[in-house]
């Protein structure tokens, strides 16, 4: 039997963001050198932006990481040309460092079976490489995949599909669930990468009783040493470990023998599954100050603000807003992060301009029906020659800065800082 010699990195999310650079720095350093890092475009292969995401990835390496990626395009099965197909297959099989990231984990298992990228993969990690699976792809290293695009965008039913099973050529029968505390719904649970907590625990209770769930908060990782017979938890959240109604869970930082992951531990530490509305108040140290945090909270400030007729504040929550997704777009946030925010954006930006539209067009449209009926009703007094009344309604229209003009047309009024009259 082969001893692993190398690593398999599990990332919950931000693979290409500014959480991540010194995990990949620290990675990278603890190979021999040169490492011939590549980055496999499989699984958003369907993606008409595929190439622009790996033109993302390289740069990022280039100005962030420091160190050259190089692409293995398998974009699909069936449509890659052999030669590609071939080159990408080589360029795996000579990597030190292979990162897999965004897309469809489905559509990535789908074009991975039937193809020798599988076993390329298991080969290098147990010839002393290092896999970084992020998000869409550590969903398919497990026994089973998450069809999340599949239940989250289209509604299908409830399901798994089986996954590259990567994991279990290591002894770990896991699924592997990133963006486990994902807080993008806002207003609906969008936690167990995006499916929520009800339809994630009827997904569970489909599982066979001897595989493990390991979720992974966004911007962590857990980096899994062959070596050291270690797995550390990175990044900025936790990581937690479910079974049969029980749970582990890893804070950043936490270090635990692989033996956890092997489901071989006998110790004490598993405690039972809290339910959902506490685990939503503690799920990480620093979710207080998340992107999406700080989104909603904007997003809330703004509306605020335009109930209470403050344009200061609403105009203050959209130049916050801006600023927070130039930040992230700064930080080599996700493609398809910055493009939420930006929606958001937009919706608060079209919300404003309908506010606007409900509003009287100048100061004198504002005033004018409640002059009006006061000038009909000093009209009243003086048809009823209570000429001490009309007077005194004339008097404080122009206290309030409104001047009054009774001509041979009838009365007109206007702004006295306007010259226009109005009849």
């Amino acid at each position: 039997m082969v001893t692993p010699r190398g690593k398999i990195v599990l990332m919950g999310s931000g693979e290409l963001t500014a959480t991540m650079v010194e995990v990949h720095k620290k990675l990278l350093a603890d190979l021999p050198a040169p490492a011939r890092a590549v980055f496999l475009d499989t699984p958003a292969g369907f993606q008409l932006n595929v190439d622009q995401i790996s033109a993302n990835a390289v740069e990022y390496f280039r100005s962030r990481v420091q160190h050259p990626l190089n692409i293995a395009s398998f974009k699909s099965a069936t449509s890659t040309p052999q030669f590609e197909a071939q080159q990408a297959l080589q360029q795996l099989k000579q990597a030190d460092y292979i990162l897999i990231g965004p897309g469809s984990p489905t559509y990535a298992v789908g074009q991975w079976q039937q193809t020798s990228i599988p076993e390329i993969l298991t080969d290098r990690v147990n010839a002393g490489g290092c896999l970084v699976a992020a998000s869409a792809a550590a969903l398919t290293v497990g026994r089973f995949t998450l069809p999340v695009y599949e239940i989250y965008k289209v509604g299908s039913d409830l399901y798994w599909m089986d996954g590259i099973d990567l994991l279990q050529q290591f002894g770990m029968n896991l699924v592997v669930i990133p963006h486990w505390n994902n807080a993008e719904g806002g207003n609906h649970d969008t936690r167990f990468c995006f499916v929520g907590s009800p339809r994630f625990q009827k997904l569970e209770a489909l599982l066979p009783d001897d595989v493990m769930v390991f979720g992974l908060d966004e911007h962590t990782a857990c980096e899994i040493d062959f070596n050291t017979g270690q797995a550390t938890i990175k990044g900025i959240g936790r990581a937690v470990l479910r079974h049969r109604g029980k749970e582990r869970i890893f804070e950043k930082g936490d270090c635990a023998p692989l033996q956890v992951l092997q489901g071989q531990d006998d110790t004490q530490a598993w405690q039972k599954v809290i339910a959902a509305e506490t685990m939503a108040q503690t799920s990480s140290s620093d979710e207080g100050d998340s992107f999406w945090n700080r989104i909603h909270s904007l997003e809330s400030a703004f509306n605020a603000g335009l109930e209470k007729h403050d344009p200061k504040s609403a105009t203050n929550a959209l130049l916050e807003f801006d600023r927070i997704i130039w930040q992230a777009q700064q930080a080599l946030e996700s493609e398809a992060v910055i493009s939420q925010a930006r929606d958001t954006l937009r919706e608060l930006i079209v919300a404003l301009g309908t506010h606007l539209a409900t509003l009287p067009t100048s100061r004198q449209a504002c005033l004018e029906p409640l002059v009006q009926a006061l000038l009909m009703l000093r009209s009243s007094f003086r048809d009823a020659k209570q000429f001490q009344a009309a007077d005194a309604i004339r008097d404080c229209l122009i206290q309030a800065g409104i001047a009054v003009e009774d001509t041979r047309d009838g009365v007109r009024w206007h702004l006295a800082s306007d010259s226009t009259l109005t009849s």
